[in-house]
């Protein structure tokens, strides 16, 4: 039986739906959809797939997002292996690290790269179509899937399908890729009947995809070679050399390879591609995401706590206090203890605008949430002002933050719930619940975890200088040199 490894492409920052996803936090790892993160239904997409020996996934991802992404296959109670890039080198060099981990030991499975921020409704049809990519890849074509549109998609890439080479399963060499369109073009690209939505879901054989990439863009199968054979195995998590992978050229998937499988070029594999209607969405702005929630009766779709009067075709998200909306119609409000964000549906791909200012100005709301996950748990800052910061800290059983000391300010702690064993200088003791305990400037100290039950505490800070780069550390489990 064929072995097939899910590759799940998970480096991308969803600017567009801000003030959700943020640069440190981004849409993969939100549950925008269901119970489940976009990136945990990703994985949960193969379940049951028949006829395939499935192997565990493997994620790609930036470092800064491993602990959450370990945390949230956890969850799940899932294994799998994820794929750190140091820094961000586009999906080619992505997909030639997870060929290259695939290979490992010395085998050759078929791979499903998928992005991690994508959703796909209907499961029973996407696996039917899996499967007709899997018999493809077996026999070294690589295989791309394109979505029989239903609209003159604007917001889109386009692939052109060619010459039949499967009538019974409807699969067809690549004749050519296309940008996004203006609204004329994709019309005639809806009437014609031979184009489909680029979906950027692939399948090859590892082997095939190092064949390709060595044929195209040797410059990038060189460095992740050896930024590879460099690395190092730290539990789940698979690292290569940092200086290295950082001298790759940065490509797409599309650009480096498959755009170049359309030349007939005998050297290369064949490249092909076959239709999929399974209710897919890239949620790539605030109106596709609208467009795949169940909506009311006029069109509104509500999450948290909403109120509407005489509303309609219109988006409301609200974490953390009553959002009341009269009149609007086909509007996105979205809600955030630290952001308000209100926004034309037909503008919404503008939002990315609002979030390179932000940047521009250096103002955290850009990249961060209020609430910032950590490998230990997480921190929200409740309040702050001129020399003092307020935040509520949770830590999971078991966790410790690191040995660590500050400049500029004094933190005094109080025990919520749990126990928290605290090093303070030479002396290590435990506070209890309705316990509190003060550390001066300057001192080395650690919070733990010993306990069974989150431990959940209000930490207040004051000084000259409150910032997260005032940190010292002497001691981390997690291995890092910052947050």
């Amino acid at each position: 039986m064929q072995s097939l490894v899910p590759v799940i492409l998970s480096g991308g920052s969803g600017t567009r739906l801000w003030p959700l996803s943020r640069e440190k936090h981004p849409k993969q790892l939100l549950s925008l959809i269901s119970e489940d993160t976009l990136l945990q239904a990703t994985v949960r997409r193969m379940d049951g797939l028949s006829n395939v020996e499935l192997l565990a996934p493997l994620i790609v991802c930036n470092e800064e997002y491993r602990f959450v992404i370990a945390e949230q296959l956890r969850l799940m109670d899932k294994k799998g292996s994820i794929l750190l890039e140091p820094t961000g080198r586009n999906t080619a060099p992505a997909l030639t690290l997870a060929a290259l981990a695939a290979m490992q030991d010395g085998n050759d499975p078929v791979l499903l790269v998928m992005p991690s921020d994508h959703v796909i409704v209907d499961i029973d049809s996407f696996q039917a179509v899996v499967l007709k990519g899997m018999r493809q890849a077996i026999d070294g074509v690589i295989v791309t899937f394109g979505i029989t549109p239903d609209a003159p998609e604007t917001g889109y890439g386009y692939i052109q399908s060619g010459e039949v080479i499967d009538h019974d399963n409807a699969v067809h060499r690549i004749a050519r890729f296309v940008e996004k369109p203006d609204l004329t073009t994709a019309q005639g690209y809806l009437d014609a009947g031979t184009y489909l939505w680029n979906s950027g879901l692939f399948m090859m054989r590892a082997s095939v995809w190092l064949t390709a990439i060595e044929k195209c863009r040797e410059d990038i199968l060189t460095n992740c070679r050896t930024a590879w054979d460099r690395g190092t195995v730290d539990g789940e998590f698979l690292r290569v050399d940092k200086d290295i992978f950082e001298r790759c050229p940065k490509d797409s998937i599309d650009y480096a390879v498959m755009e170049r499988l359309t030349t007939n070029n005998k050297e290369l594999p064949t490249g092909v591609v076959i239709p999929l209607s399974a209710g897919w969405s890239d949620v790539g702005a605030w109106d596709s995401l609208w467009q795949v929630l169940p909506k009311d009766n006029v069109g509104n779709v509500s999450q948290g706590d909403v109120v509407l009067n005489n509303c309609s075709n219109t988006l409301v998200i609200s974490e953390s206090r009553l959002v009341a909306c009269v009149g609007i119609n086909d509007m996105v409000v979205v809600e955030t203890p630290d952001a308000i964000l209100v926004v034309h549906k037909d503008k919404t791909q503008d939002v990315k605008h609002i979030v390179d200012g932000l940047k521009n100005k250096g103002r955290s709301e850009g990249h961060l949430h209020r609430k910032v996950f950590r490998p230990w748990g997480w921190y929200d800052g409740v309040d702050f002002g001129e020399r003092f910061q307020v935040k509520r800290i949770v830590v999971k059983p078991g966790a410790a933050l690191s040995l660590q000391m500050h400049h500029h300010r004094t933190e005094h702690w109080i025990v919520v719930r749990g126990t928290a064993r605290v090093t303070r200088g030479d002396e290590i003791f435990l506070i209890s619940e309705n316990e509190s305990t003060y550390i001066p400037i300057g001192t080395q100290h650690r919070l733990e975890n010993p306990g069974r039950v989150p431990l959940e505490m209000i930490e207040v800070q004051s000084g000259s200088y409150l910032g997260e780069d005032d940190i010292v550390r002497f001691d981390d489990i997690y291995g890092r040199k910052e947050n």
